[in-house]
């Protein structure tokens, strides 16, 4: 029997509309949320009915509201979002942790349709300081330029037309020639060629191809590009997927944002062969919030291939069809682990899975999936227009191929190149960061990024790739951010666990509890109260961490804390008295 007594209030219709719009399904979460923060609704009540309307439990849509940083329960007029990550505070951007605090003095030079906040890396760290001004990316900016960046100023960006003495370009060699907006000047400089000689191709002969080139996962880990494909293509079920990871939210890495910026169609095309080669019909491309200008040029980019039958149905005749989907995260450091961005994909919080199972074998709606990253997929389309053997001869290190480095701090030239593997850290300071400025000496380096190794001069002379972590120097994502004498090591690395513990999801006790300690205990030792016993419990909860943490993150932050503690000990036991 039906209760007549009982009413049922109708869902909000704007909202309806907007989750209809955007798919109806839990998969919709996020983009409705975004949608009601950018429009300042995003509160309790309507979270609820937008719970309602993608048909899952309130706290679920709830508990995405309240994960990502870009998203606020709180009323918020005009957003300035201030990066306090540790290139930006190398630049004195964020020194208020020892004076006053860069948030206060930007605070107080906006006017009241502002608000200021902080925020991890922005991914700009070419142009730090920096700053998100609403969705839009500012840098160099410093405090007392407020009043030019709300009225509308952006400062310069980084030009990197002109290769650097000694570069080896391949995945970076159109940028400044060819038009990022424009798909006739793609074509010109032999954009979708390689897709084209892939058409023509078997789907296994391509896989092969990609196989037999070494190429190696452009992210930090290098795994086997080929072989991921392989798992996927071998598997039985579909429909499969492919996914991009441009996500980029570690400190120090910002070359898949210029890759996207200034090569757009190099991407697409890249994804467009891989998913030919795995038998998939259907892409994402996952990119954070913070990048929504690149994700403006990218959605430009993919609607210009489609209409040049370059995506979408029976692309060129060939019988072959894909499509290829942009989707925007909210600022959250983990949804690069590639569990934690298909989790997001799906319209839950971005907190990593337990593996296995891997996402080859499921992945994203629980399908076979291949997620690499935006160099990853860049690579691709060059090596299948050139052959195996020539991206294997474009170097004498047994890494095979070519990687996109960026080199930031005390160095003359910071930037962005390309060049082989098996550089040394010596080479990548003089050769293509122009030397360490005047009057700097140098002291240590973060090699990777900020899950990398800190070195000391020692370590100048190893020649760097993906094994060379065996010598105590990573690779990583290829960035290295040199620091002189004026650096302090513990200072630093109290700002590399800023960023992890301001980053943790919180999933797990080692990684929620461990990093906010050891926090904690840096912001004692670097303001002059160290007590004694500090470095050791600095060590025992680095251990903790690498063992036990669920994921990624918490296991790679003791790698900065080990190596830096190696290498500087007696600083920090000086810290300690």
């Amino acid at each position: 029997m039906t209760n007549k007594n009982i009413v049922y209030k109708p869902i909000d219709p704007e909202i309806g509309k907007l989750a209809q719009l955007h798919g109806g399904k839990q998969e919709a979460t996020l983009e409705v949320l975004k949608f009601l923060d950018a429009a300042k609704k995003l509160n309790p009540i309507t979270i609820y009915e937008t719970a309602r309307a993608l048909h899952i439990p309130a706290h679920e849509a709830y508990g995405m509201a309240t994960f990502y940083s870009m998203l606020s329960l709180e009323e918020r007029k005009k957003v300035l979002r201030v990066c306090d990550g540790p290139v930006c505070w190398l630049k004195r951007a964020t020194s208020y942790r020892e004076q006053k605090s860069t948030i206060d003095e930007w605070a107080s030079m906006v006017n009241d349709q502002w608000s200021v906040e902080r925020t991890s890396c922005l991914g700009l760290c070419d142009r730090a300081p920096a700053v998100l001004v609403e969705n839009e990316q500012a840098g160099p900016v410093e405090a007392k330029e407020t009043a030019k960046v709300c009225e509308g100023w952006r400062g310069v960006q980084t030009d990197y037309s002109i290769p650097r003495k000694g570069e080896v370009r391949v995945m970076t060699a159109l940028i400044g020639k060819v038009d990022p907006d424009n798909i006739n000047s793609a074509l010109e400089h032999g954009l979708y060629d390689g897709l084209k000689k892939a058409l023509q191709a078997e789907s296994i002969a391509v896989l092969a191809e990609v196989e037999s080139s070494g190429l190696q996962g452009r992210g930090g880990a290098g795994f086997p590009v080929g072989r991921k494909w392989r798992f996927v293509a071998n598997e039985k079920r579909t429909p499969r997927y492919i996914v991009c990871n441009a996500d980029e939210s570690e400190p120090l890495i910002f070359k898949d944002r210029v890759l996207m910026d200034t090569n757009p169609h190099q991407l697409l095309e890249g994804m467009t062969i891989a998913g030919y080669a795995c038998g998939a019909s259907e892409a994402w491309i996952y990119i954070r919030g913070e990048y929504e200008y690149q994700a403006r040029r990218l959605e430009r980019a993919i609607q210009q291939a489609k209409e040049n039958n370059l995506l979408g149905e029976n692309i060129l005749g060939s019988g072959f069809s894909f499509k290829i989907h942009v989707h925007r995260g909210a600022g959250a450091y983990i949804c690069g682990e590639e569990t934690a961005l298909i989790e997001s994909l799906e319209g839950k919080r971005g907190e990593p899975r337990l593996r296995p199972p891997y996402p080859p074998t499921y992945g994203f709606r629980g399908q076979p999936t291949a997620v690499n990253n935006v160099e990853s997929f860049c690579a691709v389309p060059n090596i299948v227009k050139n052959g195996a053997d020539w991206w294997r001869n474009l170097t004498d290190d047994s890494t095979p191929g070519t990687k996109v480095y960026t080199i930031l701090g005390h160095v003359n030239n910071p930037g962005l190149f390309e060049a082989p593997f098996g550089l040394t850290l010596r080479q990548i300071i003089n050769d293509f960061g122009g030397g360490m400025i005047s009057g700097s000496t140098f002291k240590f380096a973060l090699c990777g990024g900020a899950a990398g190794t800190i070195v000391d001069e020692s370590l100048l002379d190893i020649p760097i790739n993906f094994a060379s972590s065996q010598n105590g120097i990573s690779l990583g994502a290829g960035s290295f951010l040199i620091c002189d004498q004026t650096v302090s090591p513990v200072a630093f690395l109290r700002e590399l666990l800023h960023f992890f513990a301001a980053e943790s999801c919180g999933k797990c006790t080692p990684c929620r509890v461990g990093t906010w300690r050891s926090l904690e205990i840096l912001n004692r030792l670097a303001s002059g109260q160290g007590q004694h016993g500090d470095t050791d419990e600095l060590k025992t909860l680095a251990a903790i961490m690498q063992d036990s943490s669920f994921c990624g993150l918490g296991q790679s932050v003791p790698i900065p804390m080990k190596s830096v503690m190696t290498h500087f000990g007696a600083e920090f036991a000086e810290a300690e008295k």
